[in-house]
Order: C-alpha cells, then sequence, then structure tokens
C-alpha cells in the first residue's frame, strides 16, 4: 500500500471516528438514551482502534499532522453538545463563581442559604422545571424549601483538591458572560490538545515514535470525557505527563506531580514509576517537591475552611464502596476471596506493583512503572467511572501497550451498560475480567516478540522509534 493511500485510509477512519462521536454525544444523555451511546461509543472504539493500526504505516511527519488534526476534529465534536453523560462540570462551574465572590468552595455547600445570592437560573433552574430527570431537587439547608439544581450532591461541600479549585477560579475568571457549560468544556478542550502536544514533544525528546501520541488523541475517552464532559481529571493528566516526560528526575518533576496530585489524587499512583531505580537522596529531590507543592496549595483554603478542606472526600470514599462488605469495589478479587479478604488482598497485590517497579523499574522509562501501578490499581479497585482511566490512557500513549487500553474500554462498558442494565458486579466482573485477559494476553504476546541477545543481558532490548511495529517492553522487566 503506497503512502498516499496509507494516510487516506488513515483520515478517512478518523473522519469516521468524529463523525461516530458527534453522535454518541447528541443521543440526549446516558438516561435518555444509554443504549444508544454505548452502541454509537462501541462504534467509536472499533474505528479508533483502526485509526491507530493504519497510522504506523503513515510517515513521522504526516502521521503527526494527523495526529494533531484527529485530537482537534474530536475536540470541536465534543464541543457541539451539552455534557451527555456526566454532571460533574456544573460543580466546577459553582466552585468557580463561589471563589469569584470571595468564598472558599469548602466551607458551605451548594443549597446553604449563605450562598442563595450566588445562583444564576443555568444552574438552578426555577422549581417548575425541575421534572427533568438530569435535574436534582434538594431541601435547602436550614431552611423550609427545597432547591432545584444541575449540580450533582448539592448536599455536601465539594471534593476537588486546591489545584482543581485554582482552575475551576481561572475558567470563570476568562470567561465571558452567560457561557454558562461551554466555557468548562472549552478549558477541557485545551486540556486535552495540550496534552497531545506535551505528549508529541516528550516522545520526539525521548527519541520514541511519536505517532504513538494517536493512543491518547484520538482515543474516543478523551473526547467524551475530558472535552464533552470536561472531567478536570485532564489537567491533572497533562501535569502527569509534563511531569514524567522531564530529562532527569528532580525539583521539577516532583513539583509537576504534586500539582498532578493536587488535581485528582490518584496521580498518587504514577509515584512509584517517576521514583523507580532512585537512590534515597535522588528519590527525595522528587518527594519533598511533591509535598510541598500540595502543602502549598492547600495553605490559603485551610485559613478560610480550616478542616473543611477535606470537603466530602470521606463521604466520597463510602459512598462509593471502597470500604470492607461493599460489593461495588475489588469484584475481580470476590470472584475467588469471601468479601473480608477481598480489601487486604488488593492491598497486598497493589503494593507488590509498587515494590515491583520500585526495585526493578526503568528510570529511563518512568511511565512504564506508572502505566503498571495505575492500571493495576484501576483493575483491582474496576471502578464505574469511565474518566478514572485517561491517565491510563495518556500513559499507554507513553509506552506503547496499546492492551492496557482496555481498562478505560471496560470502564465505559459498565458506566453505560450499567445505565442500561443495572450496575452488577455481574457486568463489572464482565467488563474488568475481559480488561485483565487482554492484558495478560498483550504482556504474553510481547514476552514472546521482545527479541533477547547477548548484548541485552537477557533482557529485551527496546526497539527504535522509528520503527512501525508497536514499542516494546520496557529494558528492564516490571
Amino acid at each position: 500500500m503506497g503512502i498516499r493511500l496509507r494516510t487516506a485510509v488513515t483520515t478517512a477512519l478518523l473522519t469516521a471516528l468524529t463523525t461516530s462521536v458527534v453522535a454518541a454525544v447528541h443521543t440526549g444523555g446516558v438516561l435518555a438514551d444509554p443504549g444508544r451511546i454505548l452502541l454509537w461509543y462501541g462504534v467509536a472504539w472499533a474505528l479508533f482502534a483502526a485509526a491507530a493500526w493504519a497510522v504506523r504505516k503513515v510517515p513521522v511527519r504526516a502521521a503527526t499532522t494527523l495526529v494533531l488534526a484527529g485530537a482537534a476534529a474530536l475536540a470541536v465534536a465534543a464541543l457541539t453538545a451539552p455534557p451527555s453523560t456526566s454532571s460533574d462540570m456544573y460543580r466546577y462551574a459553582w466552585d468557580g463563581k463561589v471563589q469569584a465572590a470571595g468564598v472558599s468552595p469548602y466551607t458551605y455547600a451548594p443549597v446553604a442559604p449563605e450562598l442563595a445570592p450566588l445562583r444564576e437560573n443555568w444552574l438552578f433552574p426555577p422549581e417548575a422545571t425541575c421534572q427533568d430527570p438530569t435535574l436534582v431537587r434538594k431541601r435547602e439547608l436550614h431552611a423550609a424549601g427545597d432547591v432545584c439544581t444541575r449540580i450533582n450532591r448539592p448536599t455536601v461541600h465539594t471534593i476537588y483538591p486546591p489545584v482543581a479549585e485554582g482552575w475551576f477560579l481561572t475558567v470563570h475568571e476568562l470567561s465571558p458572560g452567560g457561557s454558562r457549560h461551554k466555557a468548562i468544556q472549552t478549558g477541557g478542550a485545551l486540556l486535552s490538545m495540550g496534552t497531545t502536544v506535551a505528549l508529541l514533544t516528550v516522545l520526539r525528546r525521548r527519541g520514541r515514535d511519536p505517532r504513538t501520541a494517536a493512543l491518547w488523541a484520538w482515543c474516543p475517552a478523551v473526547p467524551v470525557e475530558a472535552v464533552n464532559n470536561a472531567h478536570i481529571d485532564t489537567l491533572g493528566v497533562l501535569l502527569t505527563v509534563l511531569a514524567l516526560g522531564t530529562a532527569t528526575a528532580g525539583t521539577r518533576r516532583g513539583a509537576l506531580l504534586g500539582a498532578a496530585i493536587a488535581v485528582k489524587l490518584y496521580p498518587v499512583l504514577a509515584l512509584p514509576g517517576a521514583l523507580s531505580g532512585l537512590r534515597p537522596r535522588r528519590a527525595a529531590r522528587v518527594l519533598l517537591p511533591a509535598v510541598a507543592v500540595i502543602a502549598l496549595g492547600y495553605l490559603p483554603y485551610v485559613s478560610a475552611s480550616g478542616a473543611g478542606v477535606l470537603g466530602y472526600l470521606p463521604g466520597y470514599l463510602h459512598e462509593e464502596g471502597y470500604e470492607s462488605g461493599s460489593v461495588h469495589r475489588f469484584a475481580l478479587l470476590r470472584l475467588i476471596l469471601p468479601d473480608p479478604a477481598a480489601g487486604p488482598a488488593a492491598i497486598a497485590l497493589l503494593l507488590l506493583a509498587v515494590l515491583c517497579v520500585l526495585r526493578r523499574g526503568d528510570p529511563a522509562r518512568p511511565w512504564s512503572g506508572a502505566l503498571l501501578v495505575t492500571g493495576t490499581a484501576l483493575l483491582i479497585t474496576s471502578p464505574a467511572y469511565s474518566w478514572y482511566a485517561l491517565l491510563v490512557a495518556a500513559l499507554v500513549a507513553l509506552d506503547g501497550r496499546w492492551e492496557w487500553l482496555s481498562v478505560p474500554a471496560a470502564g465505559a462498558a459498565l458506566y453505560l451498560g450499567g445505565a442500561l442494565w443495572g450496575k452488577g458486579v455481574d457486568l463489572q466482573s464482565l467488563s474488568y475480567g475481559t480488561a485483565t485477559l487482554a492484558v495478560l494476553a498483550g504482556a504474553a504476546l510481547r514476552a514472546r516478540r521482545a527479541p533477547v541477545g547477548p548484548a541485552s543481558g537477557g533482557q529485551p532490548r527496546t526497539e527504535q522509534a522509528t520503527t512501525p511495529s508497536p514499542p516494546a517492553m520496557p529494558s528492564r522487566p516490571l
């Protein structure tokens, strides 16, 4: 197949992928027609797989252009509709507005009467419209009346850490009046595109194949969750990519990782990868700046709200089933272990992955260890929210182990399928069980294909960045 034909085929697949994303976000939302959105989402994933495979045969310069053009087209497609499967962005907008009024977002819940003067109709519609299933009716705190709002969990304080809150304030301050949800979505589009550019830059500087950036840029989870639903996780992903892409493990890497953790706590799972192979003194040069950035981020909010900066985090962890006895977490382990043993077994497995990365990870490829720990944690905990795996998609783009993309696919299948059939343990086990088998199969296939020779000391050799086939396993096994 000629170069022009390969480029044309990839372009056609990207066009079809963009069309499927438009169809998915215009279904009317997960409550209106979950079956239809699940169908279009499945089509998008199939087209993504085909496009990511096709771009491997396109020359690097043309492929880089396609990666950027495809990412931009998908972002625009996601911007054409209101949020389709999540209402989290309404809390983002509210927190930004509250801060702009000089109030800490950790001090009052959205329905608190103290914040009533700040309410706008697009976030707090008139009572007459509250029959819409996407709206929430909650009794106003310390008052007799009810409040109709688009904000989920409106009776509890915000859960988001300080760097996330800083982003919400920034978007609010820079947005024109009346932009409503479009401002948050546009911010998500900028973050997703920024992550694509960061991936391309890191891959080039590290001598790796920039075409693997397509595994993030074109992944359906990105336009849907990062742009259409505008999840703040994308800011944490961008900061993590920048941190792991630094040439040396030091203050800059630590500061960026600390900022990522202060966006959404789970980027802490990338920390073992960032520390892999480091001696204690060098590891401290990463850890101390990370802790300092987190502490400094919380400082102004602690002075305003005290211990209230924890927000709804303890309640959220209980609600989401991380406590012992829940059937909503550790679904795969519960298939083979009694419920009381599932939690300790999950902790043991995760600690084993962390120890493996710290001792045997490749310091030249910190994203490899970060992918192993982050992906393993998601497989073990099996969350119902697909946007938690956005970080996995970015780490796959850096590392090239495409089989880990089954993790965000599993989260999407569970989230959308749960709306269609109910969030039962069977669906949870099926989706994440399939993802686990895909990861194991991919690892076994790579182990068979990895060339071994005396020069490598018995370890797989790293492929050159210009090789069109998928990148090899790390030079040190994880």
